[in-house]
């Protein structure tokens, strides 16, 4: 038998303070927010940027370089895994 979590069921199975890092294009946040520039960041559509998700899937914040989307998350006292 199989079993179907929710986003929220599985967020909150035993892990809240788990996060995953992925890769994931400019493009797809363009898609978001279509704006070429912010702040004077230009911004290259096919650029990888890396993307913290909560466990609901939920996308926490966005960073330029793996490390620092590590970094974030450690530094919110979150425990960062990465997704392939």
């Amino acid at each position: 038998m199989q079993t179907v979590l929710s986003r929220k069921a599985f967020a909150e199975l035993g892990a809240p303070d788990l996060v995953y890092v992925r890769e994931i294009k400019a493009s797809e946040l363009l898609a978001d927010a279509p704006v070429l520039e912010a702040g004077g960041l230009e911004i290259n559509p096919e650029q990888t940027l890396y993307a913290v998700h909560g466990a609901d899937g939920a996308r926490l914040a966005v960073l330029m370089e793996r490390e620092e989307a590590f970094a974030a998350a450690v530094a919110h006292e979150l425990a960062p895994v990465s997704v392939h």
